[in-house]
């Protein structure tokens, strides 16, 4: 991660926060929530990394964990403190500090975690490696973590929708069909490490963890911004049932691998 990544962060915060509560991109909090309620412990200390302005952390206060905060960007954190503090939320603690050192928080000492964001944008396999190092450090042996990945089978899928003139090129859109990093000038929405399915999971157990499952969270809806908009505002009964089903289905064969953000839980071997 870079100071360009910081930067879009700290001019995007309330993009972010607004992010997940819109039609479409909501199918990726709800199937989150499913994956936490699935596999966490009913209680515990939760570190949340790449936290951005907290909308995690929320969720997670609200439910009764101690969550401590993680984010690249200060304009996020500040956000975030306000943000809980509007909820009469309290956290364990709220820190700046970057993914791959987390010298603040103590080695085995949290029973769960998120991580997700940090993946989006560490370019160099190296120093995603140093980040899910710290990740599993700061874990209790047996704890689990839910790591997430722009995954570029997805975006090949989504972007029909989203970004349709870019098809045009051919070379560029190719690349989703691998690993792709964009670093500088050359990015999608700042700079950015798009991994596929495989390659996540290969780097998760380089880590040391175990794979519990993985989940495409957008589900079966992925790749349909524009028809789930339009569900939400017209037909607001059909998107209700579209909501409970793919947090259902967002870890099916059928879905896990192709939609725009993959989120692998994962566990520190005990």
């Amino acid at each position: 991660m870079s100071d360009i990544v910081r930067a879009y962060y700290d001019g995007a915060v309330l993009e972010e926060w607004d992010r997940l509560a819109k039609p479409y991109r909501r199918f990726e909090l709800l199937s989150t929530l499913q994956l936490i309620e699935d596999f966490f412990p009913s209680s515990g200390r939760i570190a949340d990394i790449g936290s951005g302005p907290g909308r995690y952390s929320v969720e997670l206060l609200q439910r009764g964990y101690a969550v401590t905060l993680v984010d690249l960007s200060e304009a996020n954190t500040r956000f975030a403190r306000e943000k809980l503090s509007e909820h009469s939320l309290v956290p364990e603690d709220v820190f700046c500090a970057d993914a791959r050192s987390l010298s603040m928080l103590e080695s085995s000492s949290f029973d769960g975690a998120l991580e997700l964001g940090p993946m989006y944008h560490i370019i160099e396999a190296a120093e995603r490696k140093r980040a899910l190092a710290e990740l599993h450090r700061i874990l209790k042996p047996g704890a689990p973590a839910i790591v997430g990945f722009i995954n570029p089978w997805g975006v090949l899928r989504g972007g029909l929708t989203e970004f349709p003139g870019a098809y045009s090129d051919a070379s560029l859109i190719r690349q989703l069909l691998e690993t792709c990093v964009q670093a500088g000038e050359q990015k999608a929405f700042t700079e950015s490490a798009f991994l596929t399915p495989p390659e996540a999971l290969m780097e998760l157990r380089s880590a040391g963890f175990v794979v519990e499952c993985r989940a495409g969270v957008e589900g079966f809806a992925s790749g349909a911004r524009d028809q789930i908009t339009d569900m939400a505002q017209n037909d607001p009964a059909a998107y209700a049932v579209v909501g409970h089903l793919v947090p259902e289905t967002s870890t099916h064969p059928a879905f896990r691998d192709c939609t725009e953000h993959l989120h692998v839980v994962v566990r520190k071997i005990p």
